[in-house]
């Protein structure tokens, strides 16, 4: 049976003619680039020995308070899925991402780029994307913090060819019909003390129209990309960029250390809130 995703409509006319897209690895079949509202590109820093077999991981520099966006283009002559995951969070449903086939995603046209603002929430709207601080980010509203500060795409390719679907009258995103949870207004429920590491924030809404596609993916992607950002200060720490000093990444966060392709299950609830539910 297929599923129904989203695909942008009006994102593409927005670049302007003086997008620039740069190859990220050899095939380069889908690009992934993070640009700012005065249309810059953020440099990235790949990280070398990490990846291979169609995975890309880079950092790359956040500015606090910063509106993004991010730009995706298909370098193929076929119709992709995207499945895009912001600290963790699907930017469609918002629910917590693994990157796997069955979740909301965008489709992308033979060679089409798209710019993809903010959390959807609407058939027409989302709520831009904007670097803050951890604890006042979305995903750490919802007491998230297992992927914070990665931004990721999976690339899937279509199983069999479908046409486009108009509308269903079922509401999009973030409809309560649809049992999705509704946007967070504080980052309740995070840590007292989070590390100083940025977030991506809940923002501003603004006008972005869409319509539903029937797209059918294959199981695997064909593609992954891994963006890192950080503040220049950590960067610097790190040794990614030109500074004095440097140490390694820290553990723990499934979408940046780990080798595995897919974030791996949530653990269970504690042994208090099981048997509250019983």
């Amino acid at each position: 049976m297929k599923k129904k995703w989203w695909a942008g409509l009006m994102a593409a006319l927005l670049l302007g003619p003086t997008a620039v897209w740069a190859q990220r690895y050899g095939g380069g079949e889908v690009e992934v680039d993070v640009v700012s509202d005065r249309g810059r590109t953020l440099p990235e820093y790949p990280v070398r020995g990490e990846g291979g077999g169609g995975v890309y991981k880079a950092y790359l520099e956040a500015r606090r308070g910063q509106n993004y966006s991010i730009q995706i283009r298909n370098r193929t002559n076929q119709r992709v899925g995207v499945v895009i995951a912001v600290d963790g969070r699907n930017i469609i449903s918002g629910d917590r991402s693994n990157l796997r086939p069955d979740e909301r995603m965008y489709v992308l046209g033979p060679y089409q780029q798209e710019s993809y603002d903010g959390w959807r929430t609407g058939k027409n709207r989302v709520n831009r994307f904007y670097f803050t601080d951890a604890g006042d980010s979305y995903s750490g509203a919802w007491g998230d913090y297992s992927a914070m500060g990665v931004i990721a795409v999976a690339a899937f390719r279509e199983a069999e060819r479908s046409q486009p679907q108009p509308w269903s009258q079922e509401g999009p995103g973030y409809s309560d019909q649809r049992g999705l949870r509704r946007a967070p207004s504080s980052a309740e429920g995070a840590p007292r003390s989070m590390p100083a590491e940025p977030g991506t924030g809940y923002g501003e809404t603004e006008r972005s129209p869409s319509r539903r596609v029937e797209f059918d993916p294959e199981r695997r992607p064909f593609a992954q990309v891994f963006l890192k950002y950080a503040w220049r200060e950590t960067l610097c720490r790190r040794g990614v960029v030109d500074c004095e000093g440097g140490d390694r990444p820290p553990r723990g966060n499934r979408f940046w250390n780990e080798g595995d392709r897919y974030a791996p299950p949530p653990p269970p609830p504690p042994r208090d809130e099981r048997e509250e539910w019983r």
